[in-house]
């Protein structure tokens, strides 16, 4: 039976993801697979530069349509059956991107990737209607100038589809600094009821997914090459290395609790806009290893510095940008202040390290998550005294 849509509480007890929110988390590893892969082909075959910018663009795109449902669902999820149907059709519209993704990246072909766009926003679009229509006052005019600004933004998104490709970054970077100033301008006067706890477990459960996409890329990569070449001892430092990389990012990601920072919007928008670069550097990872592994068997064009890189910069970026906008917060003292930025500059350093690189950086890792676990145990026996 369909409810009145109202707002939930914040001090909601035990609110947790639901198994529909685990759905549409599961239906993005689609999407980020196919950016994940073509990263791949584009930096394995010698175009950095197109890999990079298309691989940003379109990760911000699958990455600002999670968001956009995650924090919406954290204010007005009423799992009743228009709110599901709504959702199936938001994951409808996320599979329609993914299967436009290859389009995009080579052929700067963006049709399908913003009828995809279009699916979701317009689902997105009447929710927050359908929110409008059960409040009043300043949540209504809210809900209101959410769905004003997402429908603004679609319409500009056009753009893609009639500019040449080499203007394509430039449209991304407009608009995607629109689609980000959207909530600031929406949430003047009235601020919605997201759940502290509830976003930070989806964060979370997001987290997971993009690290086990880039365990499956590195799997599949490592199969492959073995298939063909049978080359085992160069194999083994790579995916050693790779699997101690994901686990150590597993545990550096979720050694602090955060929901009790996200104690204000100000709070909460700066670490939600800033994973985007923890996102994106994760699911890199696994590209990276996927690179690392392609130059061991040499059906990558790339220098051995080159395809090191390609694990090293991404991990780097990942434990120095989780430090930025989500470990520091709860950090105390010096000491623990510093293990990631240091572990960030030394992953960087194994760039060098030959043949040995990718696995110089999972001990490196491996390495910071022990120094870690240490000084929180001694910061714990010392207060406990």
């Amino acid at each position: 039976m369909t409810v009145p849509m109202r707002a939930r509480s914040r001090d909601e007890a035990h609110r947790t993801a639901t198994p529909l929110e685990l759905f549409f988390d599961l239906c993005f590893v689609v999407a980020i697979a196919q950016a994940g892969r073509q990263l791949v082909h584009a930096l394995a075959e010698g175009h950095p530069g197109h890999g990079i910018t298309g691989y940003l663009m379109l990760f911000f795109a699958i990455w600002w349509a999670w968001v956009n449902f995650s924090w919406f669902a954290s204010a007005y999820d009423t799992d009743d059956a228009l709110f599901r149907v709504v959702t199936l059709v938001q994951i409808a519209g996320v599979l329609i991107l993914a299967a436009g993704v290859p389009r995009a990246f080579i052929a700067a072909d963006f049709g399908v990737v913003w009828f995809g766009y279009v699916v979701m926003r317009l689902a997105l679009v009447s929710q927050w209607l359908r929110a409008a229509h059960g409040s009043e006052g300043a949540e209504r005019r809210t809900a209101l100038r959410y769905a004003l600004g997402v429908s603004i933004c679609q319409v500009g998104w056009v753009a893609l589809l009639f500019v040449p490709p080499g203007a394509a970054p430039w449209v991304f970077v407009v608009m995607g600094l629109l689609e980000l100033s959207v909530p600031a301008f929406a949430e003047r006067g009235w601020n919605t009821a997201w759940h502290p706890h509830h976003i930070a477990e989806r964060y979370g459960l997001f987290t997971i997914i993009v690290l086990g996409e880039t365990i499956a890329a590195a799997t599949v990569a490592v199969q492959s090459a073995l298939d063909e070449n049978d080359e085992l001892g160069s194999l083994l430092p790579i995916a050693g290395g790779g699997l101690l990389l994901v686990f150590a990012a597993y545990w550096i990601y979720f050694a602090v609790p955060i929901h009790l920072h996200l104690r204000s919007h100000n709070q909460a928008f700066v670490w939600g806009y800033g994973h985007y670069l923890v996102y994106a550097s994760a699911a890199a990872i696994g590209a990276g290893v996927e690179i690392a592994v392609e130059a061991s068997v040499g059906k990558a064009h790339l220098s051995p510095v080159a395809a090191a890189a390609c694990v090293t910069v991404p991990a780097a970026l990942f434990m120095f940008t989780v430090w930025l906008i989500h470990s520091r917060h709860q950090k105390r003292g010096l000491a623990q202040q510093l293990v990631l930025p240091v572990s960030s500059v030394l992953v960087l350093a194994c760039t060098f390290a030959g043949r040995f690189a990718v696995l110089s950086a999972g001990v490196v890792a491996s390495v910071t998550v022990a120094v870690g676990v240490t000084l929180t145990a001694r910061q714990g026996a010392a207060l406990a005294e």
